[in-house]
């Protein structure tokens, strides 16, 4: 997966950022069904302290060949979050964002943006609702045991690079398990957690990015 950029990687993770209160399905009206799933993950989640997640990040071309693959692991706390790839690490302490390439042992460090157009990872898992989708439950199945309901969202604006993002909910525990989402152009993103795990200790240190960890990193501040 070499030359995917970070926000490609956070546009594929965080796709679901603008899921809406007041969506609407296919037919023009409310989707009682779909919501109140998404209300219940919303609910669950914001009775963790902390979170951490393993996912696995894979993307497809228009034939369906797999282009790359990357692991991952996300912490959050809050409005903190870290996120750990194979050449890639982000910080935010919910004041600043550190960005690091491992490759080149460079940071950027950037203002955090509160006003809910940034990306982070809470936003796969909570509410930070916009009015940009349309959305509706597909229904539900059966995958490894699991009894998996799955949410189909549309977005409004038709100028938008993607036509679909496929949410997949574990109906037992009220966590979303994956998302895919489908590029006009045909790529697609499929984003899975395989590791879920609620209340982890985490100190506020651990959001913070330490340049005397990572010796002759250079600083670029964007602020």
């Amino acid at each position: 997966m070499k030359g995917i950029s970070t926000i490609t990687v956070l546009l594929a993770l965080f796709s679901i950022s603008g899921f809406t209160q007041n969506a609407v399905n296919t037919l023009g009206t409310n989707d009682p069904a779909a919501k109140k799933i998404l209300d219940g993950v919303t609910a669950k989640f914001k009775t963790y302290q902390s979170v951490k997640a393993d996912f696995v990040l894979q993307i497809e071309n228009a034939a369906g060949k797999v282009q790359g693959t990357k692991k991952g692991t996300a912490y959050m706390k809050g409005n903190q979050y870290k996120v750990e790839l194979t050449d890639q690490q982000i910080f935010c302490n919910a004041q600043k964002i550190w960005t690091y390439d491992k490759n080149a042992n460079e940071v950027q460090i950037s203002k955090f943006d509160p006003s809910g157009d940034s990306f982070t990872p809470q936003k796969i898992f909570t509410n930070f609702y916009e009015k940009d989708f349309l959305y509706k439950l597909n229904g539900e199945k059966k995958e490894g045991g699991k009894t998996v309901q799955e949410i189909e969202l549309t977005p409004t604006d038709k100028n938008k690079n993607f036509f679909k993002v496929l949410v997949s909910v574990d109906k037992a525990t009220k966590n979303i398990i994956s998302t895919r989402l489908f590029e006009k152009n045909g790529n697609r993103y499929s984003y899975n957690v395989t590791s879920f795990v609620p209340n982890a200790k985490i100190d506020n240190s651990f959001f913070v990015f330490n340049a005397a960890k990572y010796p002759g990193v250079e600083v670029i501040d964007l602020q």
